[in-house]
């Protein structure tokens, strides 16, 4: 595929200004191409998430965005982290995705996942249903959209969706890369294994060693070897050359995050700090090593929530981790 090291961007609240806050997020874009990030990721998402800050604060489209970070960039690979699938048809979906592969001259990655953010499909009127539901449409869309981004005619007729000799031209490869993101070890796991070229797993860092476990289950269940199912943890990073400056910035994250955290799903809700890796660069390597890529995981995604909108600070991150993942 391949993703070693992932810059999400899923804060637009540093900007002072709506003008501001584009030209920001291309900086951080342009930052994380120059300092050996592989691809750059935004949220798929309408209103912010609760881990983050209150659903007012800014949200951009996801695929509007990408499209035009593709003209900002030119080798760093591009991608929603994830697409919620709920949001798009599935032949729609195909056919953005390939248009942004075409646009960035073959740097784009359909991620996706289920959809999980209740208040936005109630606000803005999409079907949120169980779930089963949500799953089951999971499985169906791809057996949409996976034939159209691979050239051929896409025909069915299921329970969610439908499409009869779907086309999707103009198109630059026949193996445009399919990454699913989540943690649930039964569903979107086996899901993956069907599916995926890669499996962003998104959990507490003391969960990794059972859900890998859970992983390699899946793919012995179809027989897939799943040292061909790339992997990649998503991490909240705090960073900087001063640890105690980063370590303040977690601290003022989490006290944020209390006010919001009871709009979470129970297994987002607890121990958010599990998910975080704050200090200077030298503590931040030893974390990320230790707690993630010692259990066996190949890659690394990582937010800045708190300072990653500062000048050097994707840089730094940058320096710090690639030889981690090398």
């Amino acid at each position: 595929m391949s993703i070693r090291l992932g810059y999400q961007m899923p804060n637009f609240s540093h900007a002072g200004a709506v003008r501001d806050l584009f030209p920001s997020v291309v900086a951080q874009a342009q930052e994380a191409e120059a300092a050996g990030f592989d691809t750059a990721f935004v949220m798929d998402h309408f209103y912010q998430l609760p881990v983050i800050g209150p659903p007012e604060e800014p949200m951009l489209e996801a695929y509007t965005t990408l499209a035009a970070l593709a003209t900002a960039t030119e080798r760093i690979k591009l991608s929603a982290l994830v697409t919620g699938n709920t949001y798009r048809n599935p032949a729609l979906l195909a056919k953005t995705v390939t248009t942004l592969d075409v646009v960035s001259g073959g740097r784009a990655v359909l991620g996706i996942g289920a959809g999980w953010y209740e208040l936005e499909h109630r606000q803005y009127g999409f079907e949120f249903g169980t779930f089963t539901d949500r799953f089951a449409r999971l499985d169906e869309a791809l057996q949409i959209v996976i034939p159209m981004l691979r050239g051929q005619r896409a025909s069915f007729d299921g329970a969610w969706y439908r499409a009869q000799e779907a086309m999707n031209e103009p198109r630059l490869r026949e193996d445009l890369p399919i990454l699913l993101g989540g943690g649930g070890e039964k569903k979107t796991f086996a899901l993956a294994a069907r599916y995926a070229d890669h499996l962003n797993i998104i959990c507490h860092a003391s969960q990794l060693p059972q859900k890998l476990a859970a992983l390699r289950e899946r793919c012995a269940e179809i027989g897939r070897d799943p040292a061909t199912l790339e992997t990649s943890y998503l991490a909240n990073v705090i960073l900087d050359e001063d640890g105690d400056r980063a370590r303040k910035l977690q601290a003022d994250l989490l006290r944020k995050q209390g006010d919001e955290l009871s709009a979470l799903p129970a297994e987002l809700r607890s121990s958010q700090a599990d998910r975080q890796f704050a200090g200077n660069p030298d503590d931040v390597a030893e974390q990320l090593q230790r707690r993630v890529l010692d259990h066996g995981v190949d890659g690394l995604i990582i937010n800045m929530v708190t300072n990653g909108h500062e000048p050097g600070i994707v840089e730094l991150a940058g320096r710090t981790l690639r030889p981690l993942v090398r």
